[in-house]
C-alpha cells in the first residue's frame, strides 16, 4: 500500500509540473471575426478567425472541430510550433489558445495581412 501511495504522489506531481500554467500564455489575440467552415462531406466544423496579434492581423483555422462559433474577445495564448524549414520567408505556426475554464484550443495560421 505504502509503494502503491507514493507512486500516485509522483504521477501526480509529474502532471501538475509538466502542465502549462496561465503564464505561459503571454500573447494576447484578440478575435475580431469567427465563422465555422465545413471541410468537404463532413458533418464537422472548423472554426475560423481573424484575429490580431501583436499589431499583425492574422487567419486562424482550428485543428479540432468544436462545430460552434468563438465568442468574439480577447484570449490569451501560447505559440507552440513556429518551425523554418529553409530561410525566414516560410512559416508555419501553430498557437493554443487559453480559453475560459482553462481548457485550450490549437489553431493553424492559414493567413496573415497589413
Amino acid at each position: 500500500m505504502k509503494h502503491s501511495a507514493i507512486a500516485f504522489l509522483f504521477l501526480c506531481s509529474a502532471l501538475v509540473w509538466a502542465a502549462p500554467s496561465a503564464s505561459d500564455y503571454s500573447i494576447n489575440v484578440h478575435v475580431r471575426a469567427t465563422r465555422m467552415v465545413r471541410e468537404g462531406n463532413s458533418i464537422g466544423h472548423y472554426q475560423y478567425l481573424s484575429v490580431v496579434i501583436d499589431g499583425k492581423k492574422y487567419e486562424l483555422e482550428s485543428l479540432d472541430m468544436p462545430n460552434a462559433l468563438l465568442v468574439l474577445d480577447d484570449y490569451k495564448a501560447r505559440l507552440l510550433k513556429d518551425p523554418h524549414w529553409v530561410g525566414t520567408y516560410d512559416s508555419w505556426r501553430v498557437y493554443e489558445v487559453l480559453l475560459p475554464e482553462n481548457r485550450k484550443r490549437k489553431f493553424l495560421v492559414v493567413g496573415q495581412s497589413e
